[in-house]
């Protein structure tokens, strides 16, 4: 049986915070290290070469990617604490302010000036820190920062799209290798957009264009710089 509370909990965005992280690690997992991969292969007639330069950029990328991402959300998360306190020194110090803070804001998503205050009344003897929390700053659970989480899924996602490249370098053969790599990762990405899209919602066909796009851009200009510097290793 669906209930109200399930079907409100049933909704794409409740997905964005893990999802944009996973999508983000693998499609620069994926992307990052085939580049690296075609423009060392470029200039390379031994396999060796080429999976050092891969397994090195993996390590590296994946805690890059998670300490990279930690570092931001914890940023984000220092800025949201800093807020709430000063949130809680307003009410103490200015509450009817802070209740005509709450009414505008409800004015201004359209209901009548009484009705308006009325709702911030209630709301305040509800809650007064946490409906400002939620209605002034804009901080719920959803766009709340997770920095662990955000982490977690960034190296974990970094470290499986990059695994993927490094899997056709090792049974694909050398000769023209940089071609097998670009025709895989294509594939890697649009398997990557389609299925970020389902899981968001948003359009497939969008998505898959847009990651092999910006993908295709990055693999020609390594393997550019590849073949422009590189003598055979």
């Amino acid at each position: 049986m669906i209930t109200i509370d399930n079907y409100l909990d049933n909704h794409y965005i409740h997905r964005s915070n893990w999802l944009r992280a996973a999508v983000l690690g693998a499609n620069d997992g994926i992307i990052s290290i085939s580049s690296l991969a075609i423009g060392v292969a470029a200039a390379s007639s031994t396999r060796e070469p080429i999976v050092l330069a891969t397994v090195a950029g993996l390590v590296a990328g994946a805690l890059s990617m998670a300490a990279g991402e930690y570092v931001s959300v914890s940023s984000q998360t220092d800025t949201e604490k800093a807020d709430i306190e000063r949130e809680k020194k307003e009410l103490s110090e200015m509450p009817d302010v802070e209740l005509q803070i709450l009414a505008k804001i409800y004015e201004r998503r359209g209901l009548k000036q009484e009705t308006a205050m009325q709702v911030a009344i209630e709301l305040t003897a509800k809650d007064a820190l946490g409906t400002h929390i939620r209605d002034e700053l804009g901080i719920n659970e959803i766009s709340q920062a997770k920095p662990i989480q955000a982490a977690l899924a960034s190296g974990a996602s970094f470290t499986v799209g990059g695994v993927l490249p490094l899997l056709v370098i090792l049974f694909a053969p050398v000769k023209g290798m940089e071609y097998w790599l670009y025709g895989f990762t294509i594939i890697f990405l649009i398997i990557l957009g389609a299925t970020a899209a389902k899981t968001g919602g948003s359009s497939v066909v969008r998505a898959i264009v847009r990651i092999t796009v910006w993908g295709t851009i990055a693999m020609v200009l390594s393997a550019f710089v590849g073949y422009l510097f590189g003598v055979n290793i």
